[in-house]
């Protein structure tokens, strides 16, 4: 062999590992063979090959990545002290208290982000979708420190980025111009919040939403608080757009609390409609605020999904890095306690997550990018509800955490 092949097939190697030992959520023992950061092969007893690193599972549960559907890196205080909350009750309070605190505290959205990111990532999430704030007070400086944080850990984190005008779209001239250069200065997809109740106009607002979603050739993820019927009819006329825009499958609601409160046949007939149209829902299962009903949605053929919302900051001291924590939060909302219902929780933050916010290559096949966890649990079930270390953290086939503790990122 020449040295150029024999140069070249060490880098081959040095790309490659093999995981042996592992069971799949089905029981099945195998190992998992590795390759330029994809899934080669999954079986029993797979070839050693020389020169190929070989981590020992010892038995250890393999879980696919773990997905974020929703979060705000941005807006975090995680590992900084301790943030005194006295904000009122109403939306609007908590918009205006985190504007005034951002202001005076010159809070740093890159660094700040980096860290929650990171914990995510040795918790064992490889794909996140973050929504930033954009507005006029702050132009497009979280945005930029996002977009940072996205790039120190491109080889590892798959990071979609929502365009977010967390004060309205309507209420501050020319928020719509800084949404749109925030997608052209590479976010993912465009964020809107409550047409109805922030932006005072339903109709213009979802126009306006729409036409920049779709100059950009974007996605939409809107956040919808509004209740009951108000909800209900401005959800009403979001899929009326999809449909005569032919924004099919480009689209997510995310907490739709009004789907939870609505009466059966008014909310069954948005649920034919958000199934007919692929419009995802995403909900964060909180516990005090109606919201869709799991299984519901999943027989009538919607795609829901889980996320945090926001982790530590002005708008809530709660949420976690670890997802697995997240899906038993969404169990124990739903009342859901057999085993196969809590698998269908932690569905909610692997599989339909990464369908909806359209994360490819995902999950645990030949092919599929490589993003593997694995942990001390009997199953998918007693993953979620003992939350046990991450014994290793595999993120597109390099390993990132061994043992709890972040390795190299």
């Amino acid at each position: 062999m020449t040295s150029t092949g024999t140069s070249a097939l060490a880098e081959r190697l040095s790309d490659s590992l093999l995981i042996a030992n592992v069971r799949l959520p089905d029981g099945t023992r195998v190992d998992v063979s590795i390759s330029g950061g994809r899934i080669a092969a999954i079986g029993a007893d797979l070839p050693r090959t020389p020169g190929v690193a070989i981590e020992h599972g010892m038995g250890a549960l393999l879980l696919p990545g773990f997905v974020e559907g929703h979060t705000h890196l941005d807006k975090t205080h995680w590992g900084l002290d301790w943030y005194r909350n006295e904000v009122g009750p109403k939306l609007t309070d908590r918009i205006e208290n985190e504007r005034h605190w951002r202001a005076a505290s010159g809070h740093d959205a890159g660094k700040q982000s980096l860290a929650l990111a990171r914990a995510f990532l040795q918790l064992g999430t490889t794909r996140l979708r973050t929504h930033v704030d954009v507005d006029t007070d702050a132009g497009l400086r979280h945005l930029e420190g996002v977009l940072a944080t996205r790039e120190t850990l491109r080889d590892v984190l798959d990071m979609q980025i929502v365009a977010f005008p967390q004060s309205g779209l309507l209420g501050r001239p020319g928020t719509d111009m800084l949404l749109d250069a925030a997608l052209s200065a590479g976010a993912d997809v465009l964020g809107a919040l409550d047409p109805a109740l922030i932006d005072g106009d339903p109709v213009a607002s979802l126009d306006r939403t729409f036409e920049i979603a779709q100059r950009h050739h974007k996605p939409i993820d809107i956040h919808l608080h509004e209740p009951g019927e108000v909800g209900a009819f401005t959800l009403g006329l979001l899929l009326d757009r999809v449909a005569a825009l032919g924004m099919q499958g480009q689209v997510v609601v995310s907490h739709a609390f009004c789907l939870g409160a609505l009466p059966e046949r008014e909310r069954d007939a948005l649920l034919a409609r958000l199934a007919d149209l692929r419009v995802a829902l995403l909900t964060t299962a909180p516990p005090a605020t109606p919201v869709p009903p799991l299984k519901i949605c999943i027989e009538r053929g919607v795609s829901i999904f889980g996320g945090n919302d926001g982790v530590r900051d002005t708008w809530t001291p709660y949420g976690s890095p670890d997802m697995l924590e997240r899906a038993m939060l969404i169990a124990m909302r739903f009342g859901l306690r057999r085993d196969d219902d809590l698998a269908l929780a932690f569905d909610c933050v692997s599989t339909y997550a990464a369908r909806a916010c359209g994360f490819d290559d995902y999950g645990l096949r030949p092919g599929a990018r490589a993003d593997l966890v694995l942990v001390d649990a009997d199953t998918v079930a007693h993953a979620l509800v003992a939350r046990p270390p991450r014994r290793l953290v595999v993120a597109h086939g390099k390993i990132v955490a061994r043992d709890g503790q972040g390795v190299g990122y």
